[in-house]
């Protein structure tokens, strides 16, 4: 059985559900990827179910998740979903807590998003290595709420915010995170140096899990990408891989690979055993969300 952890969908620009942000689409990319392609990707790759997050070309408004919210209910069966909320609203807006609560009233919607490596905006789009608007005592009834709705919140920092992803995740001891894109390596960071290894800090709480995603857009070679085995292999050290996901952050990967490439890497780790690949492939995604 194969998840696919992360995936992304949305459909046409419409007067019923405009893009508010169209430059935020994957490179090269201008229509749409619907619900439909997206399953019949996961039909060919033999991909069981997948996890829509729902991407910011909707912004972060009221119907922000709604795309989403169509594509479980269209794929009940096969999709989750992920969504997108204001951290910080104006008096117009419901506050984060209400909102929260709103996009987890589904059964198949496990959480919401935090882009921690970008500067906190309308929709994500400059890196901000060193940004902790996250830890803001302002959203203390967020997480207050999240721990309480027993719902995931899922945090993509670069590796130069780990330290504070920690102590975020100190403060709050009863909510699940979710690591994405592996904190992201790039050309500041290795496997074996800081601030990468800064994981390790996070692997000693128990509420933490990490998707092993994106892997194509991080990598500096081609499949199997065997330039990122190394950062799986100390992951495993510090989380084993009950607490590991695979991931491919399809169609965002687009311009670097192909949707079944995206996923079928794992098969060339020569380090890992079957046990390994179960978790990764499926078990600690159900066990994590308790699905």
């Amino acid at each position: 059985m194969l998840v696919d952890t992360h995936t992304h969908a949305w459909g046409a620009d419409t007067a019923e559900l405009p893009w508010r942000h169209p430059d935020v689409t994957p490179p090269g990319w201008s229509g749409p990827y619907t619900h439909a392609d997206l399953v019949a990707d996961m039909d060919r790759a033999d991909v069981a179910e997948g996890v829509v997050v729902t991407t910011p070309l909707y912004g972060r408004g009221e119907r922000a998740n709604e795309y989403t919210r169509q594509a479980i209910e269209a794929h009940p069966d096969r999709l989750y979903g992920v969504g997108l909320i204001d951290f910080f609203p104006d008096a117009e807006r419901p506050d984060p807590a209400g909102q929260l609560a709103r996009v987890v009233d589904h059964d198949r919607m496990l959480g919401v998003r935090l882009h921690a490596a970008f500067e906190y905006a309308a929709a994500p789009t400059t890196i901000d290595r060193s940004g902790t608007w996250f830890l803001d005592d302002s959203l203390a009834e967020f997480w207050e709420t999240a721990g309480a709705l027993d719902t995931a919140v899922f945090v993509f920092p670069k590796a130069q915010q780990l330290r504070d992803v920690a102590r975020l995740v100190q403060r709050h001891p009863d909510v699940t995170f979710v690591i994405d894109h592996m904190g992201w390596p790039d050309e500041t960071t290795a496997p074996d140096a800081a601030p990468w290894t800064d994981f390790e800090a996070l692997a000693d709480a128990d509420n933490v899990a990490v998707k092993v995603s994106s892997v194509p857009r991080s990598s500096g070679t081609s499949w199997p990408y065997a330039d990122l085995h190394d950062y799986l292999r100390r992951l495993l050290e510090w989380f084993g891989p009950e607490r590991l996901m695979l991931g491919s952050d399809y169609p965002w990967m687009d311009e670097w690979a192909d949707y079944e490439a995206c996923l079928s890497w794992l098969d060339a780790v020569d380090c890992l055993s079957w046990r390994d690949e179960a978790y990764l492939r499926y078990r600690t995604f159900h066990e994590i969300h308790r699905v």
